[in-house]
């Protein structure tokens, strides 16, 4: 069995001071997918030592803001940052690793790719939503790329979008709100429809609503459970076939949450 785990960890650093640590001991994942790390390449590998992760991160040119790293316990044979391109913002939101899965019995070791990306959160009527529009057509290409290769492919991290109303708490007044706006929610349309990605966090996860995975630090957000459903493993075909179980890991209480997010952990018989 190999389980993944996707987070928003809101800083790395932060995430640690308030028990990520312990998090992992338990869950003992092989392979976390990070967004939001918002720190350096020498931070990171404080929390996750090479000589027990292999990582990839690709830093904000942003001090303090975005960045999404793989932390993997096997083997990282090729890892490939960024989606092609100089625009401003766009860093820190996209990193690949090809890993190396062992041997089983007489079939040879595959290859299993991983992708950890974290997609803008924008604000209807400025310019951040051109920002985020213009990366959603970028990872709609790679993804096509990706489908096409076939394989096996996890896409996961935090997209920033609740898919349907089943997705969000309260639907009704967030309509025109960034994030369930019908444009946005278009994208993933064509991903599961078109592109034919798996969102294993539904398929497995029940009809909702929720699980949801984000809610708000302010007011009674998470005591209410008033969250969306943002995070996301989007998985082609042949790893959807291989998924067993889909967790969200949402805290026992509000002061015992090391992120707003929760991690969404998939188990894949590979």
């Amino acid at each position: 069995m190999l389980t993944i785990a996707t987070a928003n960890v809101n800083g790395i650093r932060a995430a640690f001071k308030r028990g990520m640590g312990p998090w992992i001991q338990t869950r003992t994942p092989d392979v976390l997918l990070l967004q939001e790390v918002r720190a350096p390449d020498e931070i990171l590998s404080d929390f996750f030592p090479t000589s027990e992760w292999d990582l990839a991160h690709q830093e904000s040119e942003f001090k303090g803001r975005a960045g999404v790293a793989i932390a993997s316990r096997l083997p990282m044979s090729a890892v490939r940052i960024g989606l092609g391109s100089d625009v401003p913002g766009e860093t820190g939101r996209w990193v690949e690793a090809d890993l190396e899965l062992p041997a089983r019995d007489a079939a040879p070791a595959r290859t299993l790719t991983v992708v950890s990306t974290y997609i803008h959160s924008g604000t209807v009527g400025t310019p951040s939503m051109e920002e985020k529009y213009a990366f959603l057509d970028r990872v709609t290409a790679r993804l096509g790329e990706l489908a096409e290769g076939g394989g096996l492919v996890v896409v996961a991290g935090d997209l920033n979008i609740a898919h349907r109303n089943v997705d969000i708490k309260n639907w009704k007044g967030n309509l025109k709100a960034a994030g369930f706006l019908p444009e946005e929610r278009a994208y993933l349309d064509r991903w599961f429809d078109d592109l034919g990605w798996h969102d294993l966090g539904r398929e497995l996860g029940g009809e909702g609503p929720g699980p949801y995975t984000w809610w708000s630090w302010r007011g009674k957000a998470f005591d209410t459970d008033s969250g969306w459903r943002i995070d996301y493993q989007l998985v082609t075909p042949d790893l959807a076939d291989a998924a067993v179980a889909v967790d969200v890991d949402r805290a026992p209480s509000y002061d015992t949450r090391w992120s707003d997010h929760a991690p969404l952990v998939a188990t894949y018989d590979l």
